[in-house]
């Protein structure tokens, strides 16, 4: 009996893993008013843990993120452009 719930943790561990995504999200970022703005949301964005990448576009006022969910959420990106003077969205 130990050594079946001794292979069960060993084998869960090398199973969870596996349960994180990576996910991306696109975020709406109506405020962004110059060419300058993008720079400070992927700054913000790049600091939240799990964030693996941050395009930004000036143009389309829009943030492209990919994340692990294991690690962060849609909401804590969001708040993160609000905290930096950015309100965002996710766009649907």
């Amino acid at each position: 009996m130990k050594k079946l719930l001794a292979s069960f943790v060993l084998a869960t561990l090398f199973v969870a893993p596996v349960w994180a995504a990576t996910q991306t999200v696109t975020l709406s970022v109506p405020g962004m008013t110059c060419a300058a703005c993008p720079i400070t949301v992927k700054k913000a964005l790049s600091k939240v843990e799990g964030v693996t990448k941050a395009e930004v576009s000036f143009e389309k006022r829009e943030a492209i993120v990919t994340f692990d969910d294991a690690k962060t959420n849609a909401q804590a990106l969001t708040k993160a452009t609000e905290d930096a003077g950015y309100p965002s969205s996710v766009k649907q």
